[in-house]
């Protein structure tokens, strides 16, 4: 039996040709493929580098506007907003204090629902001076909402976390015993250029005895965690 070499090369060839076109296909499917993501650091997932690495990166974690610590436990903010449930969901929170009159939507009602947390509304009308009328007991049954351990974690918002929540911060401030100073620079921070005088003005004659005879669950009541949380905490003179 003769053997034709060529015809041999020839398979040999078509072989080799089509074990490339194999590679060629499978390392082209890996590259553009994008199920299965890859680990992700923290910080790369707020700067993805096309669409596709946000879809199959980490969840986002973004928080509400304006929002900031304000205790151990006690957290404020504007208006969380769908993109803002994740982040919400990582403080597991107890309950939420909603400052404005409006109902609350919907969506932000299943959010409630599906995680347990209880909704304090307490409904203050959002006004521009010289027409703010900032209701002295309103405030007064929301802080009790605050100061008891038991609600906390506990976020409390208004429409843009200045105004209602900055005046409910304030006084807060004052059971902490920060002197106007650092109440009022605190204020401002959030409300920036649209800080209102009469704002704290009512922060100013919050009067905060009456709530002696109620309990300070947080540790910030000492001055040393009041100092920690603001550096320029000063006392009463």
């Amino acid at each position: 039996m003769k053997f034709d070499n060529k015809s041999h090369d020839k398979e040999l060839q078509q072989e080799r040709e089509q074990a490339s076109e194999k590679m060629c296909s499978t390392i082209e499917v890996a590259i553009i493929e994008p199920s299965q993501p890859h680990p992700v650091l923290p910080a790369a997932k707020h700067s993805p580098a096309n669409a596709n690495d946000e879809e199959v990166g980490e969840e986002l974690f973004i928080p509400p506007l304006n929002f900031a610590i304000v205790d151990n436990g006690i957290f404020r903010s504007g208006f969380p907003d769908l993109p803002n449930f994740s982040f919400l969901q990582s403080l597991s929170l107890r309950s939420i204090i909603y400052l404005c009159p409006e109902p609350y939507p919907e969506a932000n009602m299943e959010f409630l629902k599906a995680n347990g947390i209880r909704l304090y509304q307490f409904g203050i009308e959002g006004a521009k001076e010289p027409f703010v009328n900032i209701p002295e007991d309103t405030i007064r049954e929301a802080l009790k909402v605050v100061i008891d351990a038991r609600n906390h974690p506990l976020l409390i918002h208004c429409k843009r976390g200045k105004h209602r929540t900055g005046c409910l911060v304030g006084c807060l401030r004052k059971l902490q015993r920060w002197c106007l100073t650092s109440v009022f620079d605190e204020y401002q921070r959030f409300a920036a250029a649209k800080a209102r005088i009469s704002d704290q003005r009512f922060m100013e004659l919050f009067d905060a005895s009456t709530f002696k005879h109620l309990p300070m669950s947080f540790s910030c009541s000492k001055r040393t965690r009041a100092r920690y949380l603001h550096p320029d905490f000063c006392h009463p003179i």
